[in-house]
């Protein structure tokens, strides 16, 4: 069955790429974020630094779930434990995970939520998500708060890219064909939500990482 056929309104951005606008009320909205805050406070914020060069990302982020995504000087990998604290990452929400069980149309749950939150001067360029060992499990993708420019292309990073804006409550699903595509964030729009305290945007991911037995 068709799990997207009862969700409106859903778009097809790219074969398997595709957008469901408003999967969060309000109301739920506020719970999540506050879910957010809370594992924060578990599993602090820091700020991944690239490959090599140790650059700094423009976004922080913090991890739920079993596994957690790590970037840093001895490069991008996925880990048990928080890397300032050493401490196992929260549970998921249980909202980040409702999602995964509808939108996903995969059969296990999800093994990691990556959490980013970026602030008005905050980007994030074209990338894959490439670093799990099981690529038919998608990526679910939550925002929350300030609305995104969301920017998508194919399987090459020269290939041509299109773009979207995001809003709070979105969600945006990679797999099938789509689930290695190129994507990334050129802008948040300051004010355009009040959501979260100052502003802001989270943006939840959820993947799966090791390949398991369905």
């Amino acid at each position: 069955m068709d799990l997207f056929s009862t969700l409106e309104p859903v778009a097809e951005l790219a074969p398997g790429l595709r957008l469901v606008r408003r999967y969060f009320e309000p109301q739920e909205q506020e719970r999540l974020a506050a879910d957010i805050a809370a594992l924060a406070a578990r599993a602090p914020w820091f700020t991944p630094r690239m490959p090599r060069t140790g650059k700094a990302f423009s976004v922080k982020m913090t991890n739920c779930g079993t596994l957690g995504w790590v970037s840093d000087v001895d490069g991008y990998r996925y880990q048990p434990a928080h890397p300032a604290t050493g401490e196992p990452w929260p549970p998921i929400p249980d909202l980040a995970l409702r999602a995964w069980r509808e939108l996903a149309v995969y059969a296990l749950p999800p093994e990691a939520c990556l959490v980013n939150f970026y602030d008005v001067s905050a980007r994030m360029g074209l990338h894959q998500d490439s670093d799990e060992g099981d690529f038919s499990a998608p990526v679910v993708s939550i925002s929350l708060g300030d609305d995104a420019l969301f920017r998508y292309g194919g399987l090459r990073r020269n290939d041509p890219t299109k773009s979207i804006k995001l809003h709070s409550g979105d969600v945006v699903v990679l797999g099938g064909q789509s689930r290695l595509a190129f994507h990334g964030v050129d802008r948040i729009f300051g004010g355009s939500s009040t959501l979260l305290p100052g502003g802001g945007r989270f943006n939840l991911t959820l993947r799966g990482v090791t390949v398991r037995k369905r």
